[in-house]
């Protein structure tokens, strides 16, 4: 990706695929989300690689084209959000990590009602992993709300010998959803990888709502390192027309911690007659294979928590 430019990535047309979606949900779970993909060019094995999280905890599939998933293995506990990275040979996966779902519902006495926190796990093989282990815990107010402390959504940058995790905090209510999406956006670094991060002050985004496409809340950012610049793809989460939205829109940067909006990526749409991103299109990952980028994200049909699904496909460009 850091041989690409700024400019290619604004003009790249990128395309909903004709066989997304590639993951649904199933069993008791109504979401398959976050995903977060290894391509062949970096896999121990040649094949793709996609972490994503369900209602039960982080899984991992493999795939030799990256549209055909086998049957996924849970690899993680309490856990949402994966961020997979390959690192001198050894597979780093930072994930948001919740307390026990019997925790989360019966604290009535803690004034905290919902925590999370960023955790990481290491393996050689994407089969064996180590104990969970504290990354980021908080340490900023502005991770807290009046429904419970959140940090989640990571996403590693490594520069310079600094190592910096973006990631997502806070919680706003979505009425219509009946659930909560993220508040701000911010970022920690550590000259280690997995140990001693210092959390920014004050976040680098956070809602707007004179911002059409973050009048609500922040979402996620996924930031990538190019060779004039940075991008930054973001899902806000906007209202419009009285109902509750999320698209995926372009960033850049000149240093990686102040964005400006360039383009829209993908918006909520019924695609070949398909309802599966009809309301929102969530986190993202984008990879490069080839010629070719590829926009994994998940979406989701309607707001009722109910009879809402969330499933994973994606989005292609050449380059």
């Amino acid at each position: 990706m850091k041989t690409l430019t700024v400019s290619q990535i604004i003009n790249a047309d990128f395309r909903i695929s004709e066989s997304s979606p590639v993951l649904r949900p199933w069993g008791l779970s109504l979401v398959v989300a976050d995903p977060s993909v290894l391509t062949p060019e970096i896999s121990h094995d040649g094949k793709w690689h996609m972490f994503f999280h369900t209602t039960f905890g982080v899984y991992h599939s493999v795939s030799n084209d990256g549209i055909a998933f086998a049957k996924a293995e849970k690899i993680a506990d309490r856990a949402m959000r994966p961020n997979i990275n390959l690192i001198d040979g050894k597979y780093y996966l930072f994930y948001e990590r919740t307390r026990p779902l019997i925790a989360n519902a019966l604290n009535l006495v803690n004034a905290v009602r919902w925590k999370s926190e960023i955790y990481v796990i290491e393996s050689s093989d994407l089969k064996n992993w180590t104990e969970p282990k504290p990354v980021i815990t908080n340490t900023r107010e502005y991770e807290k709300s009046n429904r419970g402390m959140s940090i989640s959504n990571p996403y590693l940058v490594q520069e310079n010998g600094i190592n910096r995790l973006y990631y997502s905090c806070g919680l706003t209510y979505i009425k219509d959803c009946g659930f909560c999406e993220p508040t701000h956006i911010s970022y920690a670094e550590s000259e280690k990888l997995t140990d001693g991060y210092v959390s920014a002050e004050k976040p680098i985004i956070s809602p707007d709502r004179n911002n059409p496409y973050l009048n609500l809340c922040s979402g996620c950012l996924k930031v990538y390192r190019l060779s004039d610049g940075y991008i930054g793809i973001q899902n806000g989460i906007y209202e419009k027309d009285g109902k509750s939205h999320s698209a995926i829109i372009l960033l850049t940067s000149s240093d990686g911690l102040n964005f400006e909006f360039a383009k829209m990526l993908v918006e909520p749409a019924v695609v070949d007659g398909k309802n599966w991103m009809k309301q929102f299109v969530y986190a993202s990952h984008l990879v490069r294979h080839g010629n070719i980028l590829r926009l994994y994200f998940n979406a989701r049909d309607t707001a009722n928590p109910i009879l809402g699904r969330e499933c994973i496909g994606f989005a292609e460009a050449e380059i």
